[in-house]
């Protein structure tokens, strides 16, 4: 399964959902539709709804699901939850000139969030300036997140416990894009607020980096004085699939305070890889992420702080039946498969040269009804099979989930 999903990833061959919101189906709503969507466009690939002549246009969706899962026989039994519930405001404030703010409630109200707030002024289609809390572009799935475009109940495993999913900061940049033909170039590039020593300092007892989004103080000061650098750049040729690098750097520790030097800059590196397609005749998509982390950990960590992680997943949706259903005229039924692979330590231990272990596998097979394309209904049995540092026979966790999410 291992080299199954090293191969498969290794290939980087994805596609876009099949819950891409389709702007002929949103009538009195309103969507970015300036060129070619990609990646880097899903923050406005998204139903608004403008109200008469007020100056704002209003969105959002909604996930609620039940799920019933056990680890090694244990379990906490049915459970149903409320996970999210984010609203979008976004405003044209004169020509060329917009703004998008997305606040997500997550848990009921337990995390409420502002994942972004940007104005974006348009200069030419190859120069934007964008400034505010931007989501930081690594991999796909960090901007192109909404529930209502998967057909997974659970996020992927590697953007939540690999890279830090809905990973945003302080900041500005620029981006544009290029139009040849059948071909689509673009790029981005941000400073922002970013890492702090959480990361190696948290109650995972491992190099983790969404344990950084628990410093709040990022959305007004830097930890440390240095900004974070996350370029991305983006090819799609619109009869084939789309592919994007990116790349993000920093220093998360503090080196320097009130002019004594406590530590030398210590960095952290992520490279990702991502892309979609759909298969042609088939209709089937094919939608994949993988990236690398590099953490400089000091040497007086013990081994179970990794220097290098890497991981990520590939979605496989395959439509069975478009038309009518129980009145509904566009639905669509998909058969869905994940296959998820995480190491959050790639490396062996000095002592013995035995391997680190302390990775996780997962195969998550679903079947899926979308309405509408903005609504999905959704069925996936969840399968994790998750091994520790020290290689310790593995702990599986297996069940159902079931649940729906939707635009409004």
């Amino acid at each position: 399964m291992k080299k199954l999903l090293l191969l498969t990833t290794g290939l980087i061959i994805t596609t876009t959902s099949i819950g891409q919101i389709d702007a002929t189906l949103l009538r009195k709503r309103h969507v970015d539709t300036t060129g070619t969507m990609l990646n880097m466009d899903a923050v406005y690939n998204r139903p608004f709804l403008s109200l008469g002549k007020l100056p704002v246009a209003l969105g959002g969706y909604a996930e609620a699901n039940w799920q019933h899962l056990g680890t090694d026989g244990i379990t906490e039994g049915h459970q149903f939850q409320m996970r999210r519930l984010t609203l979008f405001v976004a405003s044209s404030i004169a020509k060329r000139i917009k703004f998008l703010s997305e606040i997500e409630f997550e848990d009921g109200t337990k995390e409420i969030n502002i994942e972004f707030a940007a104005v974006d002024v348009e200069l030419h289609p190859l120069l934007n300036v964008r400034s505010g809390i931007i989501m930081n572009p690594i991999g796909a799935f960090n901007q192109n997140h909404d529930g209502p475009k998967w057909e997974f109940v659970d996020r992927p495993v590697s953007a939540t416990q690999l890279l830090p999913a809905t990973w945003s900061n302080v900041g500005f940049g620029l981006y544009g894009k290029l139009f040849k033909k059948n071909w689509v170039f673009a790029y981005e590039a941000y400073l922002t607020n970013g890492f702090n020593d959480r990361i190696i300092d948290n109650r995972e007892g491992k190099t983790f980096l969404p344990a950084a989004k628990k410093n709040r103080d990022r959305f007004e000061e830097s930890f440390n004085g240095v900004p974070l650098a996350t370029v991305k750049a983006a090819v799609r040729h619109l009869k084939i699939a789309e592919l994007g690098v990116s790349y993000m750097s920093g220093i998360y520790n503090k080196f320097e305070d009130d002019g004594l030097q406590l530590d030398k800059k210590r960095a952290v590196n992520v490279l990702a890889l991502d892309g979609n397609m759909v298969v042609p005749e088939l209709h089937t998509s094919i939608n994949a992420e993988w990236a690398w982390i590099f953490v400089d950990v000091p040497e007086t960590y013990t081994q179970q702080y990794a220097k290098t992680q890497y991981g990520g997943f590939i979605d496989i949706i395959q439509p069975c039946h478009r038309g009518k259903i129980f009145g509904f005229e566009n639905s669509t039924i998909n058969i869905a498969c994940r296959l998820e692979y995480v190491d959050w330590n790639v490396g062996k231990f000095r002592e013995t040269g035995g391997n680190i272990a302390d990775h996780l596998w997962g195969i998550m097979p679903g079947i899926s009804w979308r309405p509408s394309a903005q609504t999905v209904l959704r069925l996936n049995y969840k399968y994790y099979n998750k091994i520790d540092m020290l290689g310790n026979p593995p702990a599986r966790t297996a069940g159902f989930q079931c649940g729906i999410a939707t635009y409004f």
